[in-house]
């Protein structure tokens, strides 16, 4: 009995095609600025069931024109990165006029003050 013999074609090295196109770190970066970025987390410290420390992460990355369309514009109004917001200009004009006052009293010539020496009056009463 002679058994029929299956042709099977020769094995091929099978190669793995990839469904997704591939993005650049420019791609990636520029979807994340134009869409947003959110990233939370709480940390918490438990000892015998009381909490002994809660830290909560909130973590938005996103452009500043993404930041403004959701409402978000703290930096505008912060004295700290807006230097004409900053209360301490005022202060610091004030202490840079007076080290210029004192600056100049010291380049100044001394001013001799002129001293009236008395001579002691003796005065004498006869009885």
């Amino acid at each position: 009995m002679n058994t029929p013999q299956l042709n099977n074609p020769p094995t091929r090295p099978r190669s793995i095609t990839h469904g997704t196109s591939s993005s650049t770190l420019a791609d990636v970066l520029e979807r994340i600025l134009d869409k947003g970025l959110v990233i939370a987390g709480d940390v918490k410290i438990k000892l015998v069931d009381i909490e002994l420390l809660t830290i909560q992460i909130r973590l938005l990355i996103c452009s500043v024109d993404k930041a403004r369309e959701m409402g978000i514009d703290w930096w505008s109004s912060s004295p700290y990165l807006n230097p004409k917001l900053a209360p301490a200009t005022i202060q610091t004009d004030e202490l840079n006029a007076r080290i210029a006052r004192l600056e100049a009293m010291q380049q100044a010539p001394p001013v001799m003050a002129s001293a009236v020496i008395a001579e002691p009056v003796v005065v004498e009463k006869y009885v």
